[in-house]
């Protein structure tokens, strides 16, 4: 009896290190940048990979634990990988560090999905949810300040402690990168915050009244400030997600009726402040040029999500059949292989990966990734119709990075393994396998 209460407790103990050690791995996520711009600039190259190391240390204890799942999308990602390494030293660019560099996404990163689906349960994926929300309040101060302030501002220092780490926006102001090392990492973690936030007014209980009003608010005027027309786009995925998940049942249309008479007065008051009327105007700017320039709204919304990926596809056969070698379509490849950050395969992801792998590697990713996302989809639905609405809030978020996120940039694919990995985790209960 001794030895059977030591055994469980050992596992305990050492299942609650690992839920501590994915915290850290968010907390680097979404703080990784302010080490690189603020507090540690000298080491901005090796804090890049900062989460690699973590990520190896988790799959280790996982897979020794023989936890970690048996899966064909797993497996197959990591054979996938194997091959791109060799075939890149043997007919791609030949440089083995540019190549590890991009297997990391794939034998490092990816793996890290099924870590977290593996510790963490449903009572995780809320906490994480509630600091998030509890994050976004001051989130939405700092980049109200870097939008204000001069490029020249300590706000807004870059990379490496060089000045302006604001993108182009509108009317002569920036996009704000927060606490990230880019902009994208803004719509990437408003987005999120988001499609939690939603959870949360339709499923009450879950977090306090006054966090809530704070996050919503932070949400709602972190959107023109942000001067993001993916983090507009991503907040509308959330809300249709959210409304196909309460309307399916006639006892929660009062409730979308209240909440909606709520954030309609919360949005009221926001447009009559002065403080908002400058970020307004430039994302309405902005909204509008793009929108032209793309074709009108309905060309906005298929480029924002589809981003060339058909082309991409059409393309493909016209790319070497082992491609250019994993790793170079990344700045740090380019970088490595050039001494510049460039595109030197192409920008969106698809093309990148056909590009770097060849046309039967490179679709051979592509098609796990679009099976899982397809599989998420599938039991997130089921857990909806059983009353779990939590991973199916997260799935909005998921189609929008999973299939075709920019996994060459280290903040777009943490937040996509991230939430990959919650979304499982959130079909679990506490304690459930």
């Amino acid at each position: 009896m001794y030895n059977t209460y030591t055994i469980i407790k050992d596992e305990d103990e050492d299942r609650q290190l690992l839920k501590k050690i994915i915290w850290l791995y968010l907390l680097l996520l979404i703080f990784e940048g302010a080490l690189r711009k603020w507090f540690l600039p000298f080491l901005s190259s090796p804090l890049l990979i900062i989460r690699d190391p973590i990520a190896i240390w988790l799959i280790y204890k996982v897979w020794s634990r023989g936890l970690l799942p048996s899966s064909t999308l797993l497996n197959g990602m990591v054979v996938l990988a194997s091959i791109g390494i060799v075939t890149a030293i043997v007919f791609g660019h030949g440089n083995l560090f540019v190549a590890g560099f991009g297997a990391r996404i794939f034998l490092i990163q990816f793996p890290m999905i099924f870590v977290i689906a593996r510790v963490f349960d449903k009572e995780d994926v809320i906490a994480v949810g509630r600091l998030l929300a509890w994050i976004a309040i001051p989130m939405t101060a700092l980049i109200i300040l870097q939008f204000y302030s001069a490029q020249s501002a300590f706000v807004n220092r870059g990379v490496g402690g060089i000045e302006g780490s604001g993108f182009s926006g509108a009317l002569g102001y920036f996009r704000p990168s927060g606490t990230f090392s880019f902009t994208n990492g803004t719509h990437l973690f408003f987005g999120l915050v988001a499609s939690y936030l939603f959870y949360f007014w339709f499923t009450p209980g879950q977090i306090s009244r006054f966090i809530l009003y704070a996050s919503t608010i932070a949400v709602l005027v972190a959107i023109p400030f942000s001067i993001s027309r993916s983090l507009a786009f991503q907040v509308a995925v959330s809300l249709i997600f959210a409304l196909f998940a309460v309307v399916r049942r006639p006892e929660n249309l009062f409730r979308v009726l209240m909440v909606g008479i709520i954030v309609s007065i919360i949005v009221v008051i926001l447009l009559n402040l002065d403080f908002l009327q400058n970020s307004i105007d430039a994302f309405v700017v902005r909204f509008t040029t793009a929108s032209n320039i793309e074709g009108g709204l309905g060309g906005t919304i298929v480029d924002r999500y589809f981003g060339k990926m058909i082309s991409a596809l059409e393309t493909a056969l016209d790319q070497p059949f082992f491609g250019y070698g994993m790793g170079m379509g990344t700045n740090v490849g380019s970088a490595l292989l050039t001494g510049s950050r460039k595109f030197l395969i192409a920008e969106e992801e698809w093309a990148r990966l056909i590009g770097e792998l060849g046309p039967f590697l490179g679709l051979s990713v592509i098609f796990i990734r679009l099976a899982l996302s397809i599989k998420m989809t599938i039991f997130s639905y089921y857990e909806l119709r059983i009353g779990n609405m939590l991973p199916w809030m997260l799935l909005g978020y998921v189609l929008t990075s999973l299939p075709r996120g920019q996994w060459a940039q280290p903040t777009s694919l943490g937040f996509s393994v991230m939430v990959a990995g919650l979304l499982i985790a959130g079909m679990k209960k506490p304690q459930e396998d």
